[in-house]
């Protein structure tokens, strides 16, 4: 059971680091523009050696995605709110994703104690559930922008390519499951110990 709560604890930390650093880096997508090298994360986007916010304006539409000026010019308020709203979930579930990840190691850590006040198996559970809440989290965000990249955004560049903080988040999500598996094999293997013990 130890050994369970020991990888669980262990895969949910190497997650949630792997979330944070995934949420905050600038990593998500590479390409070219204007022919020169140019990356974009969920807070901003950088080419030429500077880096901007990913803000949405009407009158801006360039600060959403570095598009040229005659593309910018045919970029409509609906799509502009679109790429706002396309921005703001995926940094929210990411956010979320790491809030639980974070109350799932609490927990586990917890299910480690000796506390008279509550049971060990409700805390590995509880564990459990809220890695799973956070691979949830972290799924949605991935989907969101994996679909809007590549039926939209996508299209606006030739030549690009998902990157590595992209990459970090679909490990971090592998990584919050695979916890919340251990967790849940700790809280059965608990349980059944605990039928045949009170036999």
């Amino acid at each position: 059971m130890y050994s369970f709560m020991g990888g669980g604890l262990f895969c949910a930390i190497i997650g949630n680091i792997l979330i944070v650093v995934s949420t905050a880096t600038d990593y998500w997508m590479q390409y070219r523009l204007s022919g020169s090298y140019a990356h974009q994360g969920l807070w901003r986007y950088c080419m030429a050696n500077k880096c901007y916010m990913q803000t949405a304006s009407i009158g801006k539409c360039s600060k959403v995605v570095p598009w040229s000026h005659k593309m910018a010019s045919q970029i409509t308020g609906a799509v502009l709110w679109f790429i706002q709203a396309y921005w703001n979930a995926t940094r929210a579930f990411m956010i979320l994703s790491g809030m639980a990840c974070f109350a799932g190691i609490m927990a586990g850590i917890l299910s480690f104690a000796h506390f008279s006040a509550f049971e060990r198996f409700s805390r590995s559970f509880a564990a459990g559930i809220m890695l799973f809440i956070s691979t949830l989290f972290v799924l949605l965000a991935m989907a969101i922008y994996t679909g809007v990249t590549l039926s939209f955004l996508g299209k606006r560049f030739g030549d690009w390519r998902f990157s590595w903080s992209y990459i970090l988040g679909w490990v971090a999500m592998l990584m919050t499951f695979f916890a919340g598996i251990f967790y849940m094999c700790a809280h059965r293997l608990y349980e059944s110990r605990r039928v045949v013990g009170s036999r």
